[in-house]
């Protein structure tokens, strides 16, 4: 597991979840399963912390991100791919999620260009700078051509769908405290969002054969029941992605910088994931009232936190 070192910053992760796998490092092919190899040598993840966050990274990440953007002449992405990853080591076995900065990045634009107002876009991103990043995402395309993240990224929100290839017995809530070994045990009471130094985290941990059993379980009875809903077109999303990697892989659903957007007494009563799988148990079993009632409640939840990005 990556070390959780006490990170001294005044940069703040953003209010962003992310839904992560983690690949065998066998499943990499050569050259790349060296370089792994080397990396995690260097930052050496601990098999006796196998439920720890990769808090600590996430905000190394950041603060690359941010030091780009705040060049003299912005960069809209990387120039080469930062070579670093995401590290577990479960029951002996390395596992390695990259962070695939530069492919995550032109995502990133494309979702900028959609939602943000022209003006607001020109003012962060010169629009030279963004043509010669499409142009330069055009030419990587072209020899990447089934290139896929290992990290989808959530503003603002957990989208009820990810919470579909897990269980609650899959939770893992890491309150705030001193660092590791101090305060925090996992799933324990109190815990601040920031007490003491370390932040909470709140993710979800599970092998890839039952996060897809899960996934494809919960398409089939959406289905049936409601084929045109928003749920299961993510059901449909998230299998799909989820084909895409080894099939002994980790799938990681971090709830990341919004740990300081719910606070510490909400994450530690969260149980989305749990509740998801009740309502799709009440669905299988013909109660089709309870299953709304509980996708409803969930929902509405989750969008209150989503309208907290337009308060002031």
């Amino acid at each position: 597991m990556q070390d959780v070192t006490v990170v001294r910053t005044s940069v703040q992760p953003p209010y962003a979840a992310h839904l992560r796998v983690y690949e065998p490092l066998a499943a990499y092919p050569e050259p790349d399963r060296a370089r792994w190899q080397a990396w995690a040598a260097e930052h050496g993840p601990d098999a006796a912390e196998p439920a720890q966050p990769v808090a600590a990274a996430v905000l190394e990440e950041q603060r690359e991100a941010l030091a780009g953007l705040a060049a003299r002449t912005p960069r809209a992405l990387p120039e080469r791919e930062s070579g670093r990853a995401y590290l577990r080591l479960v029951d002996g076995v390395l596992y390695v999620c990259p962070w695939a900065t530069r492919l995550r990045s032109w995502q990133a634009l494309e979702e900028l260009r959609a939602g943000a107002p022209v003006a607001l876009l020109d003012t962060a991103l010169p629009p030279v700078a963004r043509a010669a990043a499409e142009a330069d995402r055009e030419r990587w395309r072209a020899e990447h051509p089934d290139a896929r993240p290992w990290i989808l990224t959530s503003r603002w929100e957990v989208p009820v769908h990810w919470f579909l290839p897990f269980g609650d017995e899959d939770r893992c809530f890491v309150p705030g405290g001193e660092g590791p070994g101090g305060e925090g045990s996992v799933d324990g009471p109190g815990g601040g969002a920031e007490r003491g130094g370390r932040p909470a985290a709140l993710f979800y941990l599970v092998p890839m054969a039952q996060a897809r059993r899960r996934v494809a379980r919960a398409f089939r009875a959406l289905r049936e029941a409601a084929p045109d809903g928003d749920l299961v077109r993510g059901a449909e999303r998230v299998g799909r992605w989820l084909e895409e990697f080894h099939p002994r892989s980790l799938v990681e659903l971090d709830y990341g910088g919004l740990v300081h957007l719910l606070g510490p007494e909400r994450l530690l009563a969260d149980r989305s994931a749990g509740e998801l799988e009740e309502g799709l148990r009440a669905l299988r079993a013909g109660d089709t009232a309870e299953a709304l009632r509980v996708h409803g409640e969930l929902t509405v939840r989750w969008r209150r936190v989503l309208a907290l990005r337009h308060a002031n």
